[in-house]
């Protein structure tokens, strides 16, 4: 393990509902895209701890120790750190766009404080533009440093003295127990004035105006059951995962982080999979989040406009933020990747691949949000049906599958489950709206699909439903068969296959997704558990009545979330997490398995 990374869990996020940051438990920023998610990287020492840049603010004994929490029901991180002279904190946290307008200008906040003893504080700024690989210049006045980059410029402003160290800044201050001080780093447009001089009373009076509007955005969850802390703790990190200009929620804040250290499974996942934010609909609207289910239903019908007269596949698996659907997949050659994690990717070639499970999310989105925002525009029906219409004509082809694996085109099941779940749901909607359809052509097809999928989609040899026709594959995907209601949760056949799931999938309540070595996916190497699959699992267990197991893995499972309450993707053979961090999907299906177990629970102690 080389120990100039941290480990990936030793991070908690901040962010301005248009962007986020990571900060170690060192007090490190070791990632910061900016203006947007989707942005090239400022910091990004994660990806490579000498060119990718870091924003340190860390007590000068390395001999401390430090903890982080979050300020309670809030966005706003606190870092302590115990060192042999005192206790000082780092308080972390990024003021909120409430415009809902994209905008350039974001700014980093970090107070440093001292609570008992005196500690010195050291900082170091070194700002790396463009992933890396864009050269800056550096003007350092008494009003702070500005970093000027092609496209882009960054204000660092500080209460106390900074001096130049090359192209960066360094600083240094030394609090007594009860006093404060400052740092703000503005990225904005070049040539984009600086903010005003920060002063401690300013930013404290900032930081409260914070930690307000994220106790007040909370208060407005229905959540009232066993797990308010994960559950809210889950919450609070899709809404930092939703670029509020739009409403689109990305996959995670980071790219690059591996599957695999060492390994080539290291993808970008700062886009919007319409797979992940429709699924997040329900769990939103469960919540009492409606705001945010009702801004991702309508960037969704937005992008079933954006093809309308044109040929080929009316959605793609994922966008940019805004809607743009060119994600072109670049490996970054001069970034060693985190601990060695090579080769490192930005943007996304699974963009372009044919998923035709989307499509079942993306009408199961529509379908749990028909009673939110405004009702179907006759365009927009237009654009549905279209959309249904055009999907009877071409849903019985192979494609790349949910797992967007790169060994080639299967006749994947999950994709068959959810056309299916597309054309009931999309019936559904016709007989809620009113609104005239081709609903005969949609119930064969839907019924056409049913039987496809009980006949060639399970397997005599598993005595389960499998990865894809003709194979004995299992797959952790099929876990959501009973909650779109394709299969009764208490079937024979169900509970066969979750019987089969167990025995081959199931690690100590932990999930793999599929078995690469049975069922090649293009890729070398292997993965550690799917969070994701694991919270699916505790929700399918609920649903077939096997509670106790299903409360025993929910419970296992928070003991692998991090010492803030968060998830990356995967989880290691020795517990670490891998993958980006921290997921959307993961935290999803977490919401999703805490509210059904909730509900089960309390009918079974009679409430």
């Amino acid at each position: 393990m080389d120990d100039r990374y941290p480990p990936i869990a030793d991070h908690g996020l901040v962010g301005d509902l248009q962007t986020a940051a990571l900060v170690s438990s060192r007090g490190v920023i070791d990632w910061f895209a900016a203006p947007r998610f989707d942005s090239p990287s400022i910091f990004g020492a994660l990806l490579d701890c000498e060119h990718g840049g870091h924003f340190q603010l860390a007590p000068d004994h390395p001999e401390g120790s430090s903890k982080q929490l979050y300020y309670p029901d809030t966005a706003v991180l606190v870092t302590r750190f115990m060192s042999p002279d005192g206790v000082g904190e780092v308080i972390d946290y990024m003021p909120p766009d409430l415009t809902g307008v994209a905008t350039d200008r974001h700014t980093l906040v970090r107070m440093v404080r001292v609570v008992r003893g005196t500690v010195s504080f050291e900082l170091a700024c070194r700002p790396r533009f463009g992933y890396g690989r864009t050269e800056h210049e550096l003007d350092l006045g008494p009003e702070g440093a500005l970093f000027r980059a092609p496209g882009i410029s960054a204000h660092l402003q500080s209460t106390f003295p900074l001096e130049r160290d090359g192209r960066d800044v360094r600083g240094t201050v030394t609090l007594n127990a009860g006093e404060a001080g400052s740092v703000l780093f503005t990225v904005c447009a070049p040539g984009g004035e600086a903010p005003p001089p920060p002063t401690v009373d300013s930013i404290t009076a900032q930081h409260w105006d914070v930690v307000r509007f994220w106790k007040t955005w909370l208060r407005s969850s229905r959540y009232r059951g066993r797990w308010p802390e994960l559950v809210h703790r889950s919450a609070i990190t899709l809404k930092l995962l939703i670029y509020a200009p739009t409403g689109a929620m990305i996959a995670a804040a980071t790219m690059g982080l591996p599957e695999q250290v060492g390994g080539e499974r290291n993808w970008d996942y700062r886009y919007t999979w319409v797979r992940d934010g429709s699924l997040s609909v329900r769990a939103l609207l469960d919540l009492g989040f409606v705001e945010e289910a009702t801004a991702f239903v309508h960037w969704l019908v937005a992008r079933l406009h954006d093809r309308e007269g044109t040929d080929g596949e009316p959605l793609q698996t994922m966008y940019r933020v805004d809607g743009d659907p060119n994600l072109p997949e670049e490996i970054l050659a001069h970034l060693e990747g985190y601990q060695g994690s090579y080769p490192v990717r930005a943007g996304n070639a699974a963009a372009v691949q044919l998923q035709l499970d989307i499509y079942g999310e993306a009408v199961y989105a529509l379908s749990q949000g028909r009673g939110i925002g405004r009702q179907a525009t006759y365009a927009g029906w237009k654009a549905f049906t279209r959309t249904l219409d055009w999907l009877a004509d071409t849903w019985d082809r192979p494609d790349e599958g949910v797992w967007e694996t790169r060994g080639g085109r299967k006749d994947f099941t999950y994709s068959r489950v959810m056309s299916w779940v597309a054309f009931d749901h999309a019936l559904r909607l016709a007989d809620f709206f009113r609104k005239p359809a081709d609903t005969a052509r949609w119930t064969r097809t839907r019924d056409a699909i049913f039987e496809q999928v009980m006949e060639r989609g399970w397997s005599d040899a598993e005595k389960a439903f499998v990865q894809h026709y003709g194979g004995d594959v299992l797959d952790a995907s099929l876990l959501l068969m009973p909650r779109v209601e394709f299969v009764s949760p208490r079937d024979p056949s169900w509970l066969s296959t979750l019987d089969a799931m167990d025995r081959v999938l199931v690690s100590d309540s932990l999930v793999y997704r599929y078995d690469p070595a049975a069922s090649p996916d293009g890729l070398r190497g292997c993965e550690g558990t799917f969070s994701l699959c694991t919270f699916l699992y505790v929700d399918a267990l609920t649903r077939a009545g096997r509670l106790s197991q299903a409360r025993y893995a929910f419970e296992k499972m928070q003991t692998y979330a991090n010492h803030v309450g968060l998830f990356a993707e995967e989880i290691g053979p020795s517990g670490e997490q891998l993958g980006n961090f921290p997921q959307a999907f993961t935290h999803l299906s977490l919401i999703m398995a805490a509210i059904t177990l909730d509900e089960a629970l309390d009918d079974e102690e009679g409430r």
